[in-house]
């Protein structure tokens, strides 16, 4: 039986294209500066979103606390969506690497009302925390892969200077909100200090992110890299994958456009409920009826061959990526209609 895994855009594999360019790569030591193809990787990336600097890490978990490290004292606030990757995802690392204070706030497909975020900055008090930083999620995960468009991203950058704030975008999948929303992913980048973005999603490299930000404060977030045991030797093993994930990004619309095929097909399954308002990039978010579960829904679809995580009792997610074809489309869809017609 052949396996269709939707659980996420991390579980894709490397491509020949990558395993060749690993395989040639010109290796150095990197904690010494010397790795000429992280070197590549990270001005690509720079030049790329149109910032000084960037930096390569593990992962975008390291990426964003640096940021936010970077960014705050200890016993500042944070502002962030109550959804959001940072807030809820990232093993409660706010309040033990920045030590930090989260503020989140509820948010309309990812986006938090700028009037909410205006409310939320605290005026100078001796009895509270200074808040200091704004963080968003481009595109949104647990709000379906909505985008954050760039009008709202303006507007969010503009309110955070006016308050003396910084903004941190957490741009995993920014690629995908930039091709969703017909945008230069560098516009994205105007919109913010610091982003990062996640070169084993989406774009299919096996490992690693990029950090990016003016020329200071990459110099301030390679020390913390350090710090936190994130700096790598031989790198250009890693990087030279995430150049070529970077240069076949473009392939994004194509999971986009399967994404919304499997989503409409799963809204005419009754008892499913799909906002389709929400299929904007490459992630389907699927309701289960009260008196389901949704660990067992997708066990019951593991079964049948289809893999997709259970992101909440009543909730499961189906995540397109490089390695689903039309006919793991098709499968995902034949199995859900049989599993409904057996319930």
């Amino acid at each position: 039986m052949k396996i269709s895994d939707f659980r996420s855009d991390t579980v894709t594999r490397p491509d020949p294209e990558m395993y060749e360019a690993i395989q040639r790569a010109p290796l150095g030591d990197d904690v010494l500066g010397d790795d000429p193809t992280v070197a590549k990787l990270e001005n690509y990336g720079a030049e790329l979103l149109g910032k000084e600097a960037a930096l390569f890490l593990p992962s975008g978990t390291m990426a964003n606390q640096i940021a936010c490290y970077c960014h705050t004292r200890a016993g500042d606030e944070i502002i962030l969506e109550e959804q959001s990757h940072i807030y809820n995802f990232e093993s409660g690392a706010l309040t033990v690497i920045s030590r930090v204070q989260p503020r989140p706030l509820k948010g309309v497909y990812g986006k938090i009302p700028l009037e909410l975020i205006q409310e939320a900055i605290r005026p100078p008090s001796l009895h509270c925390p200074t808040t200091t930083l704004l963080c968003l999620e481009n595109t949104h995960n647990l709000a379906g892969g909505t985008v954050l468009e760039l009008d709202y991203c303006q507007q969010a950058y503009e309110l955070a200077l006016q308050n003396g704030l910084r903004l941190h975008l957490d741009g995993a999948r920014i690629f995908n909100a930039a091709i969703a929303s017909q945008t230069e992913a560098k516009k994205f980048a105007q919109c913010c200090h610091s982003l990062s973005f996640c070169l084993s999603k989406g774009l299919g490299a096996p490992a690693g992110s990029l950090l990016l930000g003016d020329k200071k404060f990459i110099e301030n977030a390679r020390k913390i890299r350090k710090m936190l045991g994130g700096a790598m030797r031989q790198a250009g093993i890693l990087a030279a994958a995430g150049i070529v994930a970077l240069e076949k990004r473009h392939r994004l619309n194509l999971d986009h456009q399967r994404a919304k095929k499997l989503a409409l097909a799963l809204s005419k399954i009754k008892p499913l409920e799909i906002d389709l308002n929400s299929v904007q990039t490459n992630i389907v978010l699927v309701n289960l009826p009260k008196m389901w579960n949704s660990q067992d829904i997708s066990q019951k679809l593991q079964d049948k061959g289809i893999l997709v995580s259970a992101i909440s009792p009543h909730k499961i997610r189906f995540v397109v990526h490089k390695d689903i074809d039309d006919q793991d489309v098709d499968n995902a869809i034949y199995a859900c209609e049989k599993l409904m017609a057996e319930k």
